[in-house]
């Protein structure tokens, strides 16, 4: 005989799963929690899934609907510390820098010792223009939470580009020869416009970028099509992420690669398959 769920049950599973990391399971959890609680009045549990729903859609990159089911979560708990910093964080996402740190701000004056409110915080004002202010948030954050937050792992633009091109080498002879007319280009940082020119917007912490067409297609209306096919990695975006060297190296590979798959035609199911995510 099966067990009989509950929307408490599905929501206590959902926040096992997104601790665990699997944000599609922990998605379909607190859906399937909040149809069952809306047969009910306990609002605060369906605001609870809702905060859940918010979460799982954030790590899953819907931004946009993340945001719309985390704040019916802060209508429930306008108070609550996680709720309000991750609203923010859906901001950030979706490139509304302004009205992030507006909330950090606030969120900061209340809970100064906040680590993870600090580095979003510099992450807005670094996107923002303001360095000088960015870095300090950054580096108070680093102090409050050093394992959570370790100093980047840097290179010179002269070792990342050796990094870059080493890997370009490692391809097939075939694969080298179609990108022999695409050119692989390190940034600092994606700019806001080519963020927002996604639908859902691309974070601001993506590691790289195909720009243009797959591999003999030209899309119309992709307003990149009319450009010589490009790929971007973003170095200080891949140096946050990474905890040592050798991971850094690694992640420049990785995402050199996700990015080559994409000018070959693969989508993101594809490139996840293959490791490639």
């Amino acid at each position: 005989m099966g067990r009989s769920l509950t929307a408490g049950s599905l929501l206590d599973e959902s926040l096992d799963a997104l601790e665990a990391g699997d944000a599609e399971r922990a998605l379909d959890l607190a859906i399937e929690g909040s149809r069952l609680a809306g047969r009910g009045d306990d609002l605060e549990l369906s605001a609870r899934l809702a905060f859940a729903e918010g979460q799982a859609r954030l790590a899953l990159g819907d931004s946009p609907a993340a945001l719309l089911r985390i704040r019916t979560a802060l209508e429930a708990f306008p108070d609550d510390l996680d709720v309000r910093v991750e609203e923010a964080s859906a901001l950030h996402e979706l490139s509304r820098f302004e009205e992030a740190a507006d909330r950090l701000t606030r969120i900061l004056e209340e809970y100064p010792e906040d680590a993870g409110a600090r580095w979003l915080l510099g992450l807005c004002l670094e996107r923002l223009g303001r360095a000088a202010e960015a870095e300090r948030q950054l580096e108070r954050a680093r102090h409050l939470a050093p394992d959570d937050f370790p100093p980047p792992v840097t290179l010179s633009p002269d070792a990342f580009e050796a990094v870059v091109e080493e890997a370009l080498a490692e391809l097939p002879e075939p694969v080298r020869a179609w990108l022999s007319n695409v050119a692989v280009t390190v940034e600092d940082l994606p700019e806001t416009e080519e963020l927002l020119g996604s639908d859902p917007p691309h974070s601001p912490s993506i590691l790289g970028i195909f720009r243009g067409s797959p591999l003999g297609q030209k899309a119309s209306m992709d307003p990149w099509s009319h450009f010589p096919s490009s790929i971007a990695l973003f170095q200080r975006n891949l140096e946050r992420m990474a905890l040592d060297r050798e991971e850094l190296l690694a992640e420049i590979r990785v995402t050199l690669l996700h990015e080559v798959g994409h000018f070959l035609g693969l989508d993101e199911d594809e490139l996840r398959s293959m490791g490639l995510d």
